[in-house]
């Protein structure tokens, strides 16, 4: 396990500020231990929080060209049938992982190909699932086009806690599946939307290991 690098430096400040607070609690009301103990205590816990949304585990990827793995660690929020409007523009299956803010928060690439089109749009942040969060908020836009010329769009969206998307992708890359493409501090939701013949392998409900879950077969 490790420390993901989007973490690294707000952990060190987060660190800092709060030796600094229990430093001036301690000089200032020494007489009180229990108030200190009180900020100790509460400092270590926040610590830890902030500490385990940005684990990094390490994985093992089984690989497989018929499967569709998924993005995110999280739970199978929607699962339809529905029109991709800004750049497939025709029906596709639309599979959606909701990340809590406990989950790992690695967006991982569900299948193995290059990238052809990639967006970031500014927007609100509505909660995640919010009818008009995946064209509302703000979100990055991903189609990766795999071995056997299947287009995959992949939609990173930012909610009402997660306010920073980070991206690792660009068009023209190649991605292998699993492979790391993004992260969304504090979690949020991943869209995936694929073609109508694909087959779903979760359900609504369900909780997902980014890279390792099948969640549908193409």
């Amino acid at each position: 396990m490790t420390i993901h690098k989007e973490g690294r430096v707000l952990l060190a400040v987060l660190l800092i500020v709060l030796i600094i607070i229990n430093g001036l609690v301690l000089y200032f009301i020494p007489e009180k231990p229990i108030v200190f103990n009180l900020v100790l205590a509460a400092s270590f816990i926040l610590f830890l929080l902030i500490l385990q949304f940005f684990r990094h585990p390490k994985i093992t990827i089984p690989i497989n060209d018929k499967h569709v793995v998924a993005p995110a660690d999280g739970k199978v929020v929607v699962i339809e049938e529905t029109t991709e409007t800004e750049y497939l523009k025709d029906k596709r299956l639309q599979i959606s992982i909701f990340m809590s803010p406990v989950n790992v928060h690695v967006n991982r690439m569900p299948v193995k190909g290059v990238v052809e089109f990639f967006k970031y749009h500014a927007g609100k942040y509505l909660v995640a699932w919010h009818p008009k969060s995946s064209s509302e908020n703000e979100r990055t836009t991903l189609v990766v086009k795999t071995d056997k010329g299947v287009p995959v769009l992949v939609r990173q969206i930012a909610g009402a806690l997660a306010r920073r998307i980070k991206w690792y992708a660009k068009e023209g890359q190649q991605f292998e599946q699993g492979e790391e493409f993004g992260f969304i501090k504090f979690g949020s939701r991943v869209d995936v939307f694929l073609p109508l013949d694909a087959k779903v392998k979760v359900n609504i409900g369900e909780k997902t290991k980014g890279g390792r879950t099948v969640i549908a077969e193409i």
